[in-house]
């Protein structure tokens, strides 16, 4: 019996070959070639939801994006990723948390998006990261007076008194594990908020942190705190293998933290390969990896 449908089955097949080559594919048409105008992407389930700074009165952005089974689980608490630079990173840490940390929810924060069109024009529209993410002003008076350096503490403001209360009215994210990734100047930030208000975040990622010439403010953030008030961290600080000076002065960061022994803090190192430039998609990659490790624990 299966021979004889197999054969019945054979046959129909060839018919239908024969058929297909009596009837080529009709001539395309301009009708035919035509298509509709090409849609933007969007990462699936990701919102960009506009975000007031109640202090300053700055307009930015927080790029929300939930996992897969979000709205299935009503009960369930996720973890969360805030990041700075949000429109750089959301890519490599919205790939990296697909696979390896498929229940997160990322919160990537804009650069201001209200600043002034001449400088916009002039630099870009990242222009607020030189503001909102370093540490301590500019000996230039020129840029100073035109960038405003040093105000890493009000961003940090901003962000402990306007987003995380936000997320955490809005969004089923866990307040004990929440997690920071920063790159290069965000990386300075990143470093800032551990020694001066180590709580606002459980674990900390510093990739290539740009701390060249701002460890001894660092040092003096960190003094301000007493051996006895723990820092009750986890960091993971990278840079790449050909960032002599950046990884040089993040070295010294690293002893600044060492210097503390403080128990509560869980540090690691990795020297990537590469540049400042190369060694971001895998600062993300193995970020995200340490991050999930930490997680299962």
């Amino acid at each position: 019996m299966k021979t004889y449908f197999f054969s019945l089955l054979g046959l129909a097949m060839m018919a239908s070959a024969c058929q297909t080559q009596k009837e080529p594919f009709p001539e395309k048409t301009q009708e035919t070639v035509e298509t509709k105008a090409p849609k933007a992407y969007e990462i699936p389930r990701t919102e960009v939801i506009p975000i007031k700074d109640s202090k300053s009165g700055g307009q930015y952005e927080l790029y929300v994006k939930l996992p897969e089974n979000y709205s299935e689980h009503k009960d369930s608490i996720h973890p969360v990723i805030y990041f700075t630079d949000a429109i750089w990173h959301m890519d490599i840490l919205s790939a990296s948390t697909e696979y390896l940390m498929e229940n997160a929810v990322l919160v990537g924060i804009s650069w201001q998006t209200d600043m002034s069109e001449t400088l916009l024009e002039e630099v870009g529209s990242h222009v607020s990261r030189y503001r909102d993410y370093s540490v301590v002003p500019s000996k230039n008076e020129e840029h100073q007076a035109k960038y405003h350096f040093g105000q890493a503490s009000a961003h940090l403001g901003f962000i402990r008194n306007d987003i995380i209360p936000y997320v955490e009215e809005n969004y089923r994210t866990d307040p004990t594990t929440r997690a920071y990734f920063g790159y290069s100047l965000g990386g300075l930030f990143g470093g800032y908020v551990l020694l001066s208000q180590p709580d606002t975040f459980k674990n900390y990622i510093l990739g290539s942190p740009s701390v060249q010439g701002d460890v001894p403010f660092l040092s003096e953030v960190s003094s301000k705190r007493s051996i006895d008030e723990k820092l009750n961290a986890n960091v993971f600080i990278s840079y790449g293998n050909l960032e002599s000076e950046l990884g040089s002065a993040a070295d010294e960061f690293i002893i600044l933290l060492q210097n503390r022994k403080d128990e509560s803090l869980v540090l690691e190192k990795i020297v990537l390969k590469g540049s400042h430039q190369t060694a971001f998609p895998s600062t993300g990659v193995r970020g995200v990896s340490w991050l999930s490790d930490l997680m299962k624990k």
